[in-house]
């Protein structure tokens, strides 16, 4: 069975929602829409206060090319525009919208018949997935039409589609794949036809023998398509992980990406949702989210209408337990903890996990021992002690020298670590800083 070949690690799977179906979480009171839900410029807001809005209305234009384009998930009336804490920690511009019923746009269709045909140009087909306002659904959030437009002088071989979800407790992906299989390979489909291939292949982990046998009875009918089963290893999800396990390929470093070496790479709730922006003309303002964790009563997998405050997912798996220490907005490695439940979900809300005071507490940091298990685990090949030492005495030239932005972020070497030394984020600090000098560097020039 295949994977990666440099580094990674088996934290605990901790799967405690895989069992659980979809559940459809109800509307909320009031959303909020951050403009920044995604890599790129801010949305810019093509409302005012006072507006009424339906579900599926266009409430923000992209910003730049890099951007994408955001829709109301409610209908209602514009109450306001301004700032919020969003899952970051940071203050954002959003667009708040008083709910008043659940009025869709009439150019929707709303039904769930299976529309496999297309009779749209590859053009057509990734001005319609821009148009829907489609990023990255995997956590990443970047603009999918940017992927689907490759830069000049490459030309993408194959599509992978990431249905790896190697993140331990989530279940998004998963549940998607068996109760969505069949629009999942069409969206699989429109998206070789956007960026004309004829081949994708779904790789899935091991862990998830339901959702392998499934889309590989269902692949038979699709042409091009083969899902692959890989071994259990995080963080076999990240894009130049999942092509060198799939296909074999090394992508090189930096400023290097995946369609460099023949690849488009996709999340499973993305080809989702460009089957629905294509085949059903439904923007991107809702997406699968899993909450979870050890002392959660219920976890649960929701259907979430974007803009909904993350304390309404807690209180529908059961409500906040007396142990709850902190709350991550996504898994426990590459998740980030939420000062409060009213930050609202987004586009790259895949998860939301309720750790425990055990769980959430960390331990004293040790003087390193020069053990080099995070050399061993890291699956870029970096140094991470080297990285997380030299950003904490400032040494910004010599950790950009090191490759500090080839990080993905992981946090395997954290995780690993016998000293429980803070690796990953010293490096997180010292990539803000590397890239920060980037910038100003490219400006001058």
């Amino acid at each position: 069975m295949k994977t990666f070949r440099i580094g990674g690690v088996h934290p605990a799977e901790n799967k405690l929602s895989a069992g659980k179906a979809i559940g459809i979480l109800p509307v909320p009171e009031r959303a909020v829409f951050p403009l920044s839900q995604h890599i790129g410029a801010p949305a810019i807001p093509v409302v005012e206060k006072g507006d009424r809005v339906k579900v599926g209305t266009k409430i923000a234009e992209a910003g730049g090319f890099v951007s994408a384009c955001v829709y109301s998930s409610v209908s209602g009336v514009v109450n306001k525009i301004d700032n919020i804490i969003d899952a970051s920690g940071y203050s954002k511009p959003a667009i708040f919208i008083d709910v008043e019923g659940d009025e869709w746009e009439e150019s929707i269709d709303r039904s769930s018949s299976l529309i496999k045909t297309c009779d749209f140009s590859s053009e057509e087909i990734v001005k319609k997935i821009k148009d829907a306002g489609i990023v990255g659904m995997g956590g990443a959030c970047f603009p999918t039409h940017v992927k689907l437009s490759p830069p000049p002088g490459c030309a993408a071989e194959c599509i992978l589609i990431n249905a790896v979800e190697c993140e331990p407790y989530l279940t998004a992906d998963h549940r998607l794949m068996l109760e969505k299989g069949d629009e999942v390979l069409v969206g699989v489909t429109l998206l070789m036809k956007a960026v004309k291939v004829k081949k994708a292949y779904i790789g899935i982990e091991s862990n998830k023998p339901d959702a392998i046998r499934l889309l590989q009875e269902k692949a038979a009918s699709y042409e091009g398509i083969e899902v692959v089963p890989l071994k259990v290893k995080y963080p076999q999800g990240g894009e130049k992980q999942l092509i060198d396990a799939i296909i074999g390929r090394r992508v090189p470093p930096p400023p290097a990406i995946p369609i460099n070496v023949g690849a488009v790479v996709q999340n499973v709730g993305t080809a989702f949702a460009v089957y629905e922006a294509v085949q059903k003309n439904k923007p991107l303002f809702e997406r699968v989210v899993t909450v979870t964790g050890k002392s959660v009563l219920k976890p649960s997998n929701f259907l979430v209408r974007m803009g909904t405050p993350m304390k309404q997912l807690v209180d529908a798996a059961g409500g906040l337990p007396e142990d709850a220490a902190k709350i991550i907005a996504g898994g426990p490695m590459m998740g980030k903890a939420l000062a409060n439940l009213d930050v609202p979900v987004c586009k790259g809300s895949s998860g939301l996990l309720v750790m425990t005071k055990a769980e959430a507490r960390r331990s004293e940091p040790q003087p390193c021992i020069r053990c080099a298990k995070c050399v061993t685990v890291c699956p870029m090949g970096l140094e991470p002690f080297l990285l997380a030492t030299c950003s904490a005495h400032g040494y910004w030239e010599r950790v950009e020298h090191e490759m500090i932005m080839s990080c993905i972020e992981c946090g395997s070497c954290q995780f690993t670590c016998p000293s429980h030394r803070p690796i990953l984020d010293y490096i997180r600090l010292g990539k803000g800083k590397v890239s920060g000098i980037i910038r100003a560097r490219n400006t001058k020039k």
